[in-house]
């Protein structure tokens, strides 16, 4: 019986699967993230976050024949076309939230599934984050209470935590903040008879 397998250890995207009441398991693709990266310095964010997305889905899937395998990943992107990575350390993190702080920026999330070796399905979706403007004391106090949960969160945010104290507004679906358009791959699944219709 086909299943699907998710391209990650992400604890957020696990827990949106598992939330949806989506049958799964996960396996980490350890990919070479940062050479795709290098690669398509220039490109736009959306295609990198595609790639991203679909490099992990491919790894996993040439391990596990005639199973859907689920890949996604996010981007921050700043109004200046700056993408933000993780952050390296505390002080990284404390950076980009400055950059950050009383600005808009983008966060795209891209999901692809790959089956037999190749991608079948993909989807882009991006939401517009408002931060307001953060003194130097929150920022401390943040990054004590969030430090180093975060180091694997681009942006330095758990939306789903206190991150959500950044923000003044935000635009766009949940599910794309947390790291995954959750929806559609939902849709897409019930098309190929993971979850039923």
């Amino acid at each position: 019986m086909m299943r699907l397998i998710l391209a990650s250890q992400s604890a957020s995207r696990t827990a949106m699967l598992a939330a949806a009441g989506v049958p799964f398991t996960a396996e980490p693709a350890h990919a070479d993230e940062a050479a795709l990266k290098q690669a398509m310095v220039g490109a736009p964010p959306r295609d990198i976050a595609d790639a991203l997305a679909e490099l992990k889905a491919l790894k996993v899937s040439a391990r596990h024949p005639g199973h859907l395998v689920l890949g996604s990943d996010s981007l921050a992107v700043l109004d200046d076309g700056t993408i933000l990575d993780k952050p390296v350390d505390r002080g990284d993190a404390r950076d980009h939230l400055k950059r950050m702080s009383g600005k808009r920026h983008d966060l795209v999330s891209a999901a692809v599934i790959a089956e037999n070796g190749r991608a079948v399905w993909r989807f882009v979706d991006k939401a517009r984050m408002f931060v307001r403007p953060l003194s130097d004391s929150f920022l401390d106090t943040y990054l004590d209470a969030e430090w180093p949960m975060i180091a694997g969160c681009v942006g330095c945010y758990r939306i789903e935590g206190p991150g959500a104290q950044l923000f003044a507004r935000i635009d766009g679906s949940q599910f794309t903040v947390l790291g995954m358009p959750l929806l559609p791959v939902l849709d897409y699944l019930r098309t190929r008879g993971v979850l039923p219709a």
